[in-house]
């Protein structure tokens, strides 16, 4: 199915306003994570208590705050993740901070709540429903866990599209996927939404989503290196571009709506999930053509001028 018949878009021609809208993004999200929110972190990094509790009646969330505060318990976060009729029940989830969570006593948190909310919803039915803890060491060790998963995976897609094109493929695909998670890290940042282990999971999807974009768009360029060497690499992006444009616009918009409904529909539970996946989509879709492939022209035009060999058939080539 073709979106569009024959787009003749000058991509490369756009290659500064996209630099400018990169860096626009690029730079505020960092300057977020260094100097206004930095990186805000779920319970399963900063190390916590997440407890799910169900009240019979819906409660008012500025009275459960305003117990835990009673109880010593400050900076308490408090979420709704569903509610319902009465047979239902309605739960809220009450997330405690790093002090109320130590390697040396893991129930000081649940015992604070539970004291706080006997003390003050005596008269309306509540029961806790789950209880998760995770310690400051723990919390440290998946944050390193999530480093490296990240890490692993940027690099071993360096190293099979080393093989399956060239060096500066690879490179090129990886900075544009780089520049995907920078964004959308980012993006957590300057919403203040904090960081938990379902987000990583997104994270590493949309690394996945953007390579495949971007594997796409490279394999055409190849394609036509085969067929047509005497035509400028800039024209020749540019055509593979807009051969592969209506493919990319259909997966990932379809795609995209997907996860957009996810966002809208699907609760505070995966509200950070859908998040993700949203902001990553859009740029990674992006990326592919605004990023990845002007540095690839980018570097082969260095080359050219330093007088050496002109743009080669990435690997498995097929001679015209």
């Amino acid at each position: 199915m073709e979106l569009f018949k024959q787009p003749n878009v000058d991509w490369l021609g756009k290659k500064w306003y996209f630099l400018g809208f990169s860096l626009i993004f690029s730079v505020a999200g960092i300057l977020s994570m260094i100097f206004w929110h930095h990186i805000p972190q779920g319970v399963d990094f900063k190390g916590g208590t997440h407890i799910t509790v169900k009240f019979n009646r819906e409660p008012s969330e500025d009275h459960i705050r305003k117990a835990m505060d009673a109880a010593g318990i400050h900076d308490a976060v408090i979420q709704r993740i569903s509610g319902g009729g009465s047979a239902a029940g309605f739960q809220d989830v009450i997330e405690l901070p790093i002090a109320t969570a130590t390697d040396v006593n893991h129930d000081q948190g649940r015992a604070a709540v539970e004291n706080a909310l006997t003390n003050n919803f005596h008269d309306s039915g509540w029961s806790v429903q789950a209880v998760d803890i995770v310690g400051p060491t723990a919390g440290k060790q998946l944050q390193f866990q999530a480093f490296l998963a990240t890490i692993y995976s940027l690099v071993g897609m360096l190293v099979y599209l080393w093989f399956r094109f060239e060096l500066i493929y690879g490179v090129a695909a990886v900075v544009a996927v780089f520049h995907d998670t920078l964004i959308t890290v980012g993006a957590f940042s300057l919403t203040n939404q904090e960081i938990t282990l379902t987000v990583i999971a997104a994270i590493l999807t949309l690394i996945g989503y953007s390579m495949n974009d971007t594997v796409v768009v490279f394999d055409r360029i190849r394609e036509n290196l085969a067929m047509n060497r005497r035509e400028s690499l800039s024209d020749l992006v540019n055509r593979s571009i807009n051969q592969t444009l209506s493919r990319t616009v259909l997966s990932s918009g379809l795609t995209f709506l997907t996860v957009m409904s996810l966002f809208i529909f699907g609760g505070e539970v995966l509200h950070g999930f859908s998040f993700a996946l949203v902001v990553g989509i859009l740029i990674g879709t992006y990326s592919s053509i605004a990023v990845a492939a002007p540095m690839l022209v980018a570097w082969q035009d260095y080359r050219a001028a330093k007088g050496k060999a002109s743009p080669t058939l990435p690997a498995g080539r097929a001679r015209a």
